[in-house]
C-alpha cells in the first residue's frame, strides 16, 4: 500500500512538473504583454489540463499569415486624398471650424496611427432602438441599385436574420452585387448553407479571415467584432448592433436591448467602404471573388449632406498600436469639463484606468454606465471590480437596469463623441478587430448626452458605500475575475 501511495505521489508530481513546463512553453512561444503573460501562467499552472482547454478557447492567436493578409491590403481610393489632407493639416495647423481646431491633435493622431481620413459635411443619424434601426437599414438595402456590403460579428438564423437574408437574395437576383462577411464564432450555430440561396442568386458570403468550420474553430479572441454596412458606396452604417432577434429586444433573457448605431451619408462612407473591401479581400481565398477594380465603389459624393466632421478608425491584432484605445486616451486626457461613457464591459488596462482617475481627480465630471445584468459571468464580475475601483476615485458609476446595455459610446465636453463596436476592455483594445466613428460635432455629442440622461432614469448610481455593502462572496468573485482581466 505504501509503495502504491508513493507511485501515486510520483505521478502527481510528474503531472505538475510537465504541466508547468508545458505552461511556460505555451505562454512564452508567442509575444504578449506582461499582464496577459502572468494571467495565462496563473490559469495554466493552477488548473492542470483544464487550463489548456481554456487556453484553446481564449489564448490561441491567429496565424501570422492571416494577419498579414490584412496588413498587405492597400488603402485603396482614399490614399491620394489622405496624403493631400495630411499635408494640408501640417501646413495650416489651425482649421477654421472651432471644434476641429479644438481637436486638431486628436485628428492628427488618427491620421498618423491609422491613416484615418477626416471627412466633413456628413449627415449622421443616431439610432438607439433596434426596431427603428432595422426598419431603416432594410429599407436602404431594398433601395440599393449597385452594391450591398455587409460585415457583422453576429448574423443569427432567426426572424430578423432571415428577413435580411431574404432581401439580400432578392437584390442579388436582380443583379445587385451582394457581399456578406461574418465572424464564424459570433455567428455560432449558423451553418454556411444558410447563405446557399444568396450564392445561388449570384451573391457572396463567407467567414472573416477564412476561419475553419465552427466545429473546429475554438478561438474566442481575435474575432471580427466590426459592424459595417455600405450601400451603393453612398450610405453607411456602423455601431454596436448585430443582426439577431435579441438586439431587437426579443430575448426573454436580456429583455429590452439598449444600443447605439449610426447611419452616415457623406464622405465618411468612403472609409467604411475601404475597411470592408480590405477585410473582404483579406478573407476570401477565391481570386475571382476579390475586389480588385474598386474605383466604382467610391462614387462622387456631394459635400452638402450635413455638418458632421468625422474619422472612421479601426484597430485589431494586425496592428501593435491599439488605435482606438489611443483615441480614447487622447480624448480622456483632453477633456476639460466632462466625459460620459457607456460600455457593456468595463475592463480597462492600466493606461486607461489611470487616465480616468486623473480626469476625475482633476475635477472632470467622469460618468460611466454599465449593465446591471451579466451576459458573461467572469466579464461581468471583472466589470464590477473596475467600476468599484473607479467609484472610489470619484467616478460616477451607473448600473443600467432596463434590459441590457450594449452601447459603446463616449462623449467629451459636449463637443466630440465616439460610437462604434469597441468596448472599454482588453479584448477590444488588443484582441478583436474593431471599428469606431469619432465625430467632431456638438449637435451629435449633445444628442448622445440627452440619451445618456434618459438612461440615467433607468439606472442605479453605485456609490462606494453601495459597493462596500455587497456580500464578501461577491467581492471575492470580483477580485478573482480581475486577475483574469487581461485574457477575458
Amino acid at each position: 500500500m505504501l509503495i502504491t501511495w508513493h507511485i501515486v505521489k510520483l505521478i502527481l508530481w510528474l503531472i505538475v512538473f510537465f504541466n508547468a513546463i508545458a505552461a511556460l512553453i505555451t505562454v512564452f512561444r508567442e509575444r504578449r504583454d506582461i499582464a496577459a503573460t502572468w494571467a495565462w501562467l496563473l490559469v495554466l499552472t493552477l488548473l492542470p489540463v483544464i487550463g489548456f482547454i481554456i487556453y484553446s478557447f481564449l489564448g490561441r492567436k491567429l496565424p501570422q499569415r492571416r494577419l498579414e493578409r490584412i496588413q498587405t491590403e492597400t488603402q485603396l481610393e482614399l490614399s491620394e486624398a489622405f496624403n493631400r489632407q495630411r499635408e494640408q493639416f501640417l501646413l495650416t495647423p489651425q482649421p477654421e471650424e472651432p471644434t476641429l481646431r479644438t481637436y486638431l491633435r486628436t485628428i492628427m493622431l488618427f491620421q498618423s496611427i491609422d491613416n484615418a481620413f477626416l471627412s466633413q459635411h456628413n449627415m449622421v443619424e443616431l439610432f438607439n432602438n433596434g426596431d427603428q434601426l432595422f426598419e431603416k437599414l432594410l429599407a436602404d438595402i431594398e433601395a440599393a441599385k449597385k452594391s450591398i456590403h455587409i460585415e457583422f460579428y453576429t448574423i443569427y438564423n432567426d426572424q430578423i436574420g432571415n428577413q435580411l437574408r431574404t432581401i439580400l437574395e432578392q437584390k442579388a437576383a436582380v443583379g445587385v452585387e451582394v457581399r456578406v462577411l461574418y465572424d464564424s464564432w459570433g455567428s455560432m450555430g449558423v451553418k454556411p448553407s444558410f447563405y446557399d440561396g444568396l450564392r445561388k442568386n449570384g451573391g457572396y458570403a463567407g467567414p472573416f479571415l477564412l476561419t475553419r468550420s465552427n466545429l473546429f474553430d475554438f478561438r474566442l479572441n481575435y474575432r471580427d467584432h466590426r459592424k459595417i454596412v455600405v450601400i451603393d458606396g453612398e450610405i453607411g452604417y456602423v455601431g454596436g448592433f448585430n443582426v439577431g432577434d435579441q438586439y431587437l429586444g426579443r430575448s426573454p433573457k436580456f429583455g429590452p436591448w439598449r444600443d447605439t448605431h449610426l447611419r452616415i451619408q457623406g464622405g465618411g462612407v468612403y472609409s467604411l467602404q475601404q475597411r470592408f473591401i480590405r477585410d473582404w479581400n483579406a478573407s476570401t481565398k477565391e481570386r475571382a471573388h476579390r475586389i480588385d477594380h474598386y474605383r466604382s465603389y467610391f462614387p462622387k459624393i456631394k459635400n452638402t449632406f450635413g455638418s458632421t466632421a468625422l474619422q472612421i478608425v479601426s484597430s485589431g491584432p494586425d496592428s501593435p498600436l491599439e488605435e482606438i484605445k489611443l483615441g480614447y486616451l487622447r480624448l480622456i486626457n483632453a477633456a476639460q469639463d466632462h466625459i460620459w461613457i457607456q460600455t457593456p464591459y468595463l475592463i480597462p488596462d492600466d493606461s486607461v484606468l489611470d487616465a480616468l482617475k486623473v480626469a476625475a481627480h482633476s475635477g472632470v465630471d467622469v460618468r460611466i454606465m454599465v449593465p446591471s445584468m451579466p451576459d458573461h459571468a467572469f466579464v461581468y464580475r471583472a466589470t464590477q471590480y473596475y467600476a468599484r475601483n473607479l467609484a472610489e476615485d470619484g467616478v460616477t458609476i451607473y448600473f443600467y437596469q432596463k434590459g441590457f446595455l450594449h452601447a459603446k459610446t463616449m462623449v467629451v465636453d459636449g463637443e466630440m463623441a465616439s460610437v462604434g463596436s469597441a468596448n472599454m476592455d482588453f479584448r477590444s483594445f488588443k484582441l478583436n478587430f474593431e471599428i469606431n466613428c469619432f465625430m467632431y460635432d456638438a449637435d451629435i455629442a449633445q444628442r448622445l448626452e440627452r440619451l445618456f440622461v434618459e438612461d440615467i432614469r433607468n439606472s442605479r448610481v453605485m456609490t462606494p458605500e453601495r459597493f462596500a455593502a455587497q456580500p464578501p462572496w461577491i467581492r471575492f468573485k470580483q477580485t478573482f475575475s480581475r486577475l483574469l482581466s487581461p485574457i477575458l
